[in-house]
């Protein structure tokens, strides 16, 4: 399931809390009062920051709270700036905001029903709806959750709380987590998971081409190389127009570069914001957002970079 929203809105923050060693919680709320957009568990908002920098931030509170949304943020002094600059806001705070979008949107179990869910860091933040849902629902769910300290652990009071289906594996205490063991036991179940490439890698070597395993990356890792080496074609199909690609480009910026707009936030492959419609032509997959079965089913490409696997595309543009 996913849905997007293009909608840049005014938020304000209005509070700030230290939830773990370098990871604050923001809540954010409409300045005049009113609801904001629905959403469900796995989805995230855009915040537009300072310099023009857009960073995408997990909603991590509850999507029957209309009144404010919750994101927690992970300094990284050794960024581009983007987390810095949102670890930084305080309360009073202004901010813009697209969205939410999802591309990772959460398919609700039925009463025990069998769920695993696999976080690692800051990963936590999608799975926590994930796990409140399921919890609900009366479906029969774990989470392994990998942290390389205490210190680092977020949210670790609802996480106590909620016993022993939730196992916390401290890599610093020699605690890692076995992710080929966790995938067997999962059986069948579908498997949710959001961390670091490396933890998703593994997952999918576990899993193989499975449409029960769902992932999200909160960092990019190394794209994975190019299929086609040559310059390639895009034709637009609304105006015809026919752009060459250079293997030095994207075809986002290409796109850009001769006025053809499309909506875009991370150009990393990660956030699904550019998801594109491609009515004729192979693709190469390079992003972080379809699953294989997506891959294999879906008419769509990220054009931040993802390319052309054949001479000539035809993007519904």
């Amino acid at each position: 399931m996913s849905f997007f929203s293009d909608i840049e809105r005014e938020l304000v923050v209005t509070a700030r809390t230290p939830v773990a060693e370098s990871v604050v919680a923001l809540e954010l709320r409409a300045p005049n009062g009113r609801p904001l957009p629905a959403w469900i568990p796995g989805a995230h908002i855009d915040l537009v920051l300072a310099d023009g920098l857009v960073r995408q931030y997990s909603l991590c509170s509850s999507p029957d709270d209309r009144d404010a949304w919750r994101v927690a943020v992970l300094r990284d002094d050794d960024g581009r700036g983007g987390s810095v600059a949102a670890h930084d806001l305080r309360a009073g705070d202004r901010v813009r905001a697209r969205g939410p979008r999802s591309g990772f949107g959460f398919e609700t179990p039925r009463a025990r029903e069998r769920v695993c869910f696999i976080a690692g860091g800051i990963g936590i933040t999608p799975i926590l709806p994930m796990v409140r849902a399921a919890e609900a629902a009366g479906a029969d769910w774990t989470l392994d959750y990998s942290v390389r300290t205490r210190a680092a652990l977020p949210f670790a009071d609802e996480l106590a709380a909620r016993g022993d289906r939730v196992r916390i594996h401290v890599s610093g205490e020699g605690g890692r987590a076995d992710l080929s063991q966790i995938v067997v036991d999962a059986g069948d179940a579908p498997v949710w998971a959001c961390g670091p490439e490396r933890m998703l890698g593994a997952l999918r070597e576990a899993t193989g081409p499975d449409a029960r395993l769902h992932v999200e990356p909160f960092t990019t890792g190394n794209l994975p190389s190019a299929v086609r080496r040559e310059p390639f074609d895009v034709e637009v199909m609304s105006s015809g127009q026919v752009l060459t690609v250079p293997a030095d480009r994207s075809v986002l910026d290409v796109l850009e570069d001769n006025d053809v707009f499309v909506l875009s936030s991370c150009r990393e492959g990660t956030c699904g914001t550019c998801e594109t419609v491609v009515v004729d032509g192979e693709v190469d997959h390079r992003d972080r957002v379809l699953s294989e079965a997506e891959r294999a089913s879906s008419p769509v490409m990220m054009v931040c970079v993802s390319r052309a696997a054949c001479p000539r595309i035809v993007l519904d543009l």
